[in-house]
């Protein structure tokens, strides 16, 4: 081996080594440096208007658009965590103390519905069975959520390292974005064409999955959560955010909490208030799905439904909370690696 070919090498190696290592002793702190270049990405375009509004002083703009974050994202998530938890908590102990019973329920539709009871127990649906079943998972479920409740109080210091980690990087992100950016084109061997692509595609699907699932979310979760409150509904927060959550399944999402609960009013006897979330339900936030989401995510990624869905259930999976954006971070990313690819290949074909 020649003596240029081997320092090539084994700086290679050492380069590798190095990054390896860093990156290992920075993996605590990896998500709060995702969210940093999420929210720069997200804001960027709000920053560079208060920076023209500012004459150009970069270093205030970047603390004001970080003080509307805060403002608007940060703590009012906070507050709602907060209530979530407290919720969580009040219905499982009322479990606890109460029992959890579908006794109620079963007596209404015993008294003003007995065809239903027949027609269950005509296909061999013991009823005893099902309430029992029931009450387990409603139990089971309650219990896990009130164990997630009681364990955020145990990582609050965390939690406020990695937020302030993540405010700090912030920061920098806005302010020398630009240059950040310079920098890792030019250290990538991949060609400025290739990166700024890639880098391009990163900031476009970053934008659109946190319109298109975090804002349809919000605004189903809202809904559905306003409306829980309005009607009486036990807990309307916490079935808020869980609206939030499942608004990332397509079509169907939310329609996994107020569906069921329209129904058990109805069933309860509750026909009034029923058949409004039912009415809510289909014709308000069933809507706010089918219209926004193709706007907002469809159109801005160029991917089907179908990837969307699995890339971010898939990335769920991996990353928690985060994966439902770095889920179609990924995917975008490589099917835009392909296009490169196939796009050289057929140049080169061509030849």
């Amino acid at each position: 081996m020649k003596p240029k070919s081997l320092k090539n090498n084994f700086f290679y190696l050492l380069l590798f080594v190095s990054t390896a290592l860093v990156l290992w002793l920075l993996n605590d702190f990896l998500m709060p440096v995702f969210w940093a270049a999420t929210f720069g990405i997200l804001f960027y375009p709000i920053f560079k208007l208060i920076r023209r509004w500012l004459k150009n002083k970069s270093s205030l703009s970047s603390l004001v658009t970080i003080l509307l974050i805060i403002l608007i994202v940060i703590l009012p998530s906070f507050f709602i965590g907060l209530a979530v938890s407290k919720q969580v908590t009040t219905l499982y102990n009322q479990y606890l103390a109460d029992g959890v019973s579908l006794q109620k329920t079963y007596t209404y539709i015993e008294s003003n519905l007995p065809g239903v009871i027949s027609f269950l127990e005509k296909y061999g649906i013991d009823i005893d069975n099902v309430k029992k079943s029931l009450s387990s998972a409603i139990l089971s479920s309650t219990r896990y959520l009130a164990s997630k409740a009681f364990g955020l109080g145990g990582n609050v210091a965390s939690f406020f390292l990695q937020l302030s980690v993540m405010i700090y990087l912030l920061f920098f992100f806005l302010r020398d974005g630009d240059k950040i950016l310079s920098i890792i084109i030019q250290a990538l061997p991949l060609g400025d064409k290739r990166e700024k692509l890639l880098f391009s595609k990163f900031a476009e699907v970053t934008r659109a999955t946190m319109k298109g699932t975090f804002v349809v979310g919000i605004i189903q979760g809202s809904l559905g959560g306003l409306a829980f409150w309005i009607l009486g509904v036990e807990a309307a927060v916490l079935w808020g955010v869980i609206m939030i959550i499942l608004s990332i399944l397509p079509v169907v999402g939310s329609g996994l909490i107020w569906f069921p609960a329209a129904v058990i009013l109805i069933i309860s006897g509750s026909w009034i208030k029923g058949a409004i979330l039912l009415i809510i339900g289909l014709f308000v936030i069933g809507l706010v799905d089918n219209f926004l989401r193709p706007t907002l995510v469809g159109r801005d990624t160029k991917m089907p439904d179908y990837l969307i869905l699995l890339s971010t259930l898939g990335g769920l999976t991996l990353f928690g909370i985060s994966g439902f954006i770095i889920g179609p971070v990924i995917t975008a990313l490589c099917l835009t690696v392909w296009q490169i690819f196939m796009k050289d290949y057929a140049a080169k074909d061509k030849l």
